[in-house]
């Protein structure tokens, strides 16, 4: 079965699309990569066929400069354009599409001209409609209610405003016919959750019938760095401080380590897309790029992060108390999880101050969230692929 695996965002997006192409292409299946171009050097490396999509991706936002409502509006005919123009010849000869992520806007209708199977994966309960879970922030006035069923609605009707027409315009020219109910449309009727069930479960009751397979991990063996290990090894576990393929402020980088030195850790600090870096040339705090957080994570004291939905799986499987500082989309819902399992702690939405995130890394340091933490991480699955593979197979 040839398939074609599509997403379009950060690495939170594309490292679960890849863990799935692994364990499919382990099963025989022929499989291709759709992802924006940021990614072809971390796809490449697993020799998978790959498909750029549109510019990178790791430049928007960079230097705090976010667009206005006004300025993506002008942005979204040529996005959804170019979504079609590059995913369109990836789809020929495939039997089955998957797309991954709610900026999916062009595969379904791509798979639906071509008459074969489209499935819809959602890495987060929060960005499927329920009764239950507000949905994340759309670009627009903030919502006026907080009526959870409303709130849903009126999220349907953004989906409408901001892609009916690119959609549909791109479907005429495909003769297909217009879409009504676009978020309909591309989250389907049965959608898949790629979440753990016990750190993300989908709330019952629920009207949408949705297949929770568990997260999408990628199996990683590689080895830390020599200068990681030597510091590792120079004494008691630091904290770990990662933002991934979040744009925060340069200042974070003398929060996060300030943060370590008043509660007596060192810290490890991960680069990112932002860069981060020590701010002084003491032996306490060492940055690094790219690793493997399955190697490093349970050497931690604790980590510190964005709270992205496999960020916290992979710390959670790790059995160390994290604390999530929160920056968009889905992510608030994952540091409410985290606070709500008593596996760490959580601030609120956007940038911290250094003696909030001193408290709030005190208490997830405690002894209580340490033994909690450690506990959970027995419960986390590690089968989410296999499960979606089998699914996949049989459609």
């Amino acid at each position: 079965m040839r398939i074609l695996l599509s997403t379009i965002g950060s690495r939170g997006e594309v490292q679960p699309v890849l863990a799935l192409a692994l364990r499919l292409r382990s099963l025989g299946q022929e499989v291709r990569l759709c992802a924006p171009p940021d990614f072809r050097e971390l796809i490449a490396g697993y020799d998978l066929p790959f498909v750029p999509i549109g510019p990178e991706v790791r430049h928007f936002g960079r230097g705090g400069a976010k667009p206005t409502p006004e300025e993506l509006r002008r942005q979204i005919p040529d996005t959804v354009a170019t979504q079609f123009e590059f995913i369109a010849p990836a789809v020929d000869g495939c039997d089955i599409v998957l797309g991954c992520g709610a900026l999916q806007i062009a595969a379904h209708s791509l798979a639906e001209q071509r008459g074969i199977p489209y499935v819809y994966a959602a890495y987060s309960p929060n960005t499927l409609p329920n009764p239950h879970l507000a949905p994340p922030p759309m670009p627009g006035p903030p919502p006026t209610t907080t009526d959870v069923p409303t709130l849903w609605e009126q999220d349907a009707q953004r989906w409408n405003q901001i892609w009916s027409d690119p959609l549909n315009s791109q479907r005429a020219a495909l003769s297909l016919p217009p879409v009504a109910d676009v978020r309909g449309y591309i989250f389907t009727e049965n959608p898949w959750l790629a979440a753990d069930p016990i750190l993300g479960p989908w709330p019952q009751p629920a009207a949408l019938p949705v297949l929770q397979t568990g997260a999408w991990l990628v199996p990683d063996d590689r080895p830390l760095s020599a200068e990681l290990e030597a510091f590792l090894d120079a004494g008691a576990p630091p904290i770990y401080f990662g933002f991934g393929s979040m744009h925060v402020a340069p200042e974070f980088s003398r929060i996060l380590i300030e943060t370590a030195r008043k509660l007596g850790y060192r810290a490890v600090v991960q680069r990112g897309w932002t860069d981060l870096s020590p701010i002084d040339e003491a032996p306490d705090c060492l940055a690094i790029g790219e690793v493997n957080q399955q190697a490093l994570f349970p050497r931690m004291a604790a980590v510190v992060h964005h709270g992205g939905a496999g960020t916290t799986t992979a710390i959670a499987k790790s059995g160390v108390p994290q604390v999530v500082l929160p920056q968009r989309y889905d992510q608030p819902y994952w540091a409410s999880r985290v606070e709500a399992l008593g596996i760490g702690t959580a601030l609120p939405l956007g940038e911290p101050a250094t003696d909030p995130l001193v408290a709030a890394l005190d208490r997830a340091l405690t002894a209580d969230t340490v033994a909690r933490a450690r506990s959970l991480a027995t419960e986390i699955r590690t089968e989410g692929t296999a499960i979606a593979a089998r699914q996949l197979l049989g459609c």
